[in-house]
């Protein structure tokens, strides 16, 4: 261990240098409205979903595509081969292994750009290494169902071979969409509405994807083997709704494809799209398609345009936003400057007027559990009024202390609604999950569309870990009723090695990092053995060069994978360690002085690796500020507690 004098002489006054550069930086990247938005990045599957979207609303017309945006569809196809693998493969996280969807996914759009770009015949050497390592992969049979889906309504998969999605699920007693995940339930009416017409749109003339298949291998479901088991049963029942898609009501039918436009055209409404995100945002836009809505019309428009906002295109280079993250970015930012000594100030101000505006007050899904409560929180979007997630709301709350609006009364009554809206959302186990309460149906994961994993949102360690550091942040502790079974949670989730789980960043770093901070807000002796078992995991995982770094395969693998390290994963490590009691050591001195010899020029660090996760082993997100809040928030951090 290194003595308290050594840090205080060495590294404090540097420390203190690096988070002042970063600090400044971070106010320059300030709107002036008073708010910040980062891009947000992923893979290629987004770029390739674009361009099927394009054959979608722009059919062949005698066998030969000519869409308007030829140009666009050109970048975008630019976009997809610029992220090609030396095995011809796609990935959906940098530097990690081809994935089949993904594969799949940019084959299909880059020959279907070949019709139209002269830049990429037919034979070009690059679509025979994708195939070839697509076949090397399972075949187009072992890409996931939404692919399967998504080329079933081209007729370049067999209906039969992929998930019925009913419209007549929002017809069910006791309100299953909502046991489904709030972005599941946005994806599952809109697309529905698509399936349950089966369009079948032509593709141009002699098109296929027959090379992708493994001739002989099946393109039914996989049943688990068992005799028994809710796979095996869902599996049996989506046979039974293919009968019930050919012989079924035709009254019964319209009525659900009724109640599921009424639900998608209501949640359009306030909001960036559907959802806020892209998938049931670009099944909106279809699904109005095969309901008869023209081309000119005002909700179809409207749906078109905010789509087309996700779109970063400079005329040279083209890609894709999953969605905005204007909230999550503005709280962290604001949070980190009060922690690192630059609060209340006028920028802040503008911060808080900005955040107040934004405050939800309409009811949403997340009520049809919690009819009572108040509406209160806040998006992860500029506007999403449907969907305020905890998350979020509790980045609010702790940025909340450290900036005065013009009004304060009405931050004061802001901030109380915020408070009581997420005690409300406390789940059943103690913790908190993203959009919902007690979103937990385990059956759901079984159906065969849910390999998207995605199907629940469960309680997990890092929003929990955050919802207490802002109850606290706001006057709460160990002795409130929520909090008490809130720190009991994270006691009894803390896996065997001394982790956390890390549901929406990767992944045992992030979920261990903000437990930990969770658990020091509400008072937690740092000598408890799980405290000490955490601290130890985190040094047991530092890299030689004093960093830390993360892999997405953590997802894959069930237990820590190492990477390279990120100034992100980095500051989470630090902060956890920081907050478990460990302020001397020569890992926090080592990881402190790689966050200060790192540090550009600009005031920031450069970061390629996705650190944070959206669907776990499908989707994950490069946040471009991560490399900032983060490090500027553990560099506070330590240098509050060195300092004095």
């Amino acid at each position: 261990m290194t003595s308290s004098l050594q840090i205080s002489d060495a590294l404090v006054a540097s420390a203190q240098q690096t988070l002042e550069r970063a600090a400044r930086h971070l106010v320059e990247l300030q709107h002036p409205d008073g708010y910040w938005c980062a891009l947000l990045t992923a893979d290629t599957t987004l770029e390739s979903d674009y361009i099927l979207l394009q054959i979608w609303l722009h059919a062949p017309v005698d066998g030969v595509w000519n869409p308007p945006n030829r140009a666009q569809i050109g970048r975008a196809a630019d976009r997809i081969l610029s992220q090609q693998l030396p095995d011809g493969g796609f990935n959906i996280y940098v530097k990690g292994p081809s994935e089949i969807s993904a594969s799949v996914k940019a084959y299909f759009a880059l020959k279907l750009a070949s019709l139209i770009y002269d830049k990429l015949p037919p034979d070009d050497p690059r679509l025979a290494r994708l195939r070839d390592r697509i076949i090397e992969l399972g075949g187009i049979q072992e890409a996931n169902s939404y692919t399967k889906v998504n080329l079933s309504l081209f007729d370049l998969y067999p209906r039969e071979g992929t998930p019925s999605i009913p419209p007549e699920v929002l017809l069910l007693p006791g309100k299953l969409l909502y046991q489904m995940s709030s972005w599941t339930r946005a994806i599952v009416v809109s697309l529905a509405i698509v399936h349950a017409l089966d369009p079948r749109r032509p593709v141009p003339a002699g098109f296929n994807l027959e090379e992708l298949f493994i001739p002989g291998k099946s393109i039914s479901f996989e049943s688990d083997g068992a005799l028994l088991s809710w796979r095996k049963t869902f599996i049996q029942s989506d046979k039974i709704l293919k009968l019930w898609e050919k012989y079924g009501f035709a009254r019964i039918r319209q009525t659900a494809l009724r109640k599921c436009e009424h639900w998608m055209l209501e949640r359009m409404r306030h909001s960036e799209g559907l959802g806020a995100i892209y998938p049931p945002m670009q099944y909106s836009i279809m699904a109005m398609d095969v309901l008869g809505y023209k081309a000119d019309h005002p909700t179809r428009q409207e749906a078109l345009r905010q789509f087309e906002r996700l779109m970063v295109d400079d005329g040279e280079k083209l890609f894709f936003q999953p969605c905005f993250s204007p909230v999550w970015d503005t709280a962290i930012g604001a949070y980190a400057l009060g922690e690192a000594g630059f609060g209340n100030s006028a920028a802040l101000t503008k911060t808080a007027d900005w955040l107040l505006r934004r405050e939800i007050r309409r009811n949403g899904d997340w009520s049809v559990k919690r009819p009572y409560t108040e509406p209160s929180g806040w998006a992860f979007e500029f506007e999403n009024d449907w969907y305020p997630d905890i998350d979020d709301t509790a980045m609010v709350m702790l940025a909340f202390p450290h900036m005065s609006a013009s009004d304060p009364r009405a931050q004061e009554a802001t901030r109380q609604r915020a408070l009581d809206w997420l005690l409300a959302m406390q789940s059943k186990d103690g913790g908190w999950a993203a959009f919902d309460v007690d979103n937990n149906w385990e059956i759901l994961t079984h159906v065969p569309f849910a390999d998207h994993n995605a199907m629940l949102d469960p309680t997990c360690a890092d929003i929990t870990g955050r919802t207490l550091e802002a109850l606290a942040a706001n006057g709460f502790d160990r002795n409130h009723p929520a909090c008490r079974r809130a720190v009991d949670y994270l006691t009894r989730t803390q896996l065997s090695d001394g982790s956390w789980y890390g549901r929406w960043g990767v992944a045992y770093i992030y979920g261990t990092c903000f437990a930990l901070r969770g658990l020091r807000a509400m008072g937690e002796d740092d000598h408890e053995p799980h405290i000490q078992r955490a601290n130890e995991w985190l040094r047991s995982i530092q890299n030689p060069d004093g960093g830390w770094g993360e892999s997405c395969a953590s997802y894959d693998n069930d237990l820590f994978t190492p990477a390279e390290s990120t100034p992100s994963q980095t500051a989470w490590a630090l902060m956890g360690l920081m907050a478990g009691g460990d302020t001397y050591s020569s890992s926090v001195r080592n990881g402190i002085e790689y966050l200060i010899t790192r540090q550009q020029e600009g005031g920031s660090w450069q970061e390629d690796l996705a650190t944070g996760t959206g669907f776990p082993k499908v989707f994950y997100l490069n946040y471009h500020y991560y490399r900032l809040y983060f490090p500027l928030l553990a560099l506070a951090t330590f240098v509050r507690q060195h300092a004095g």
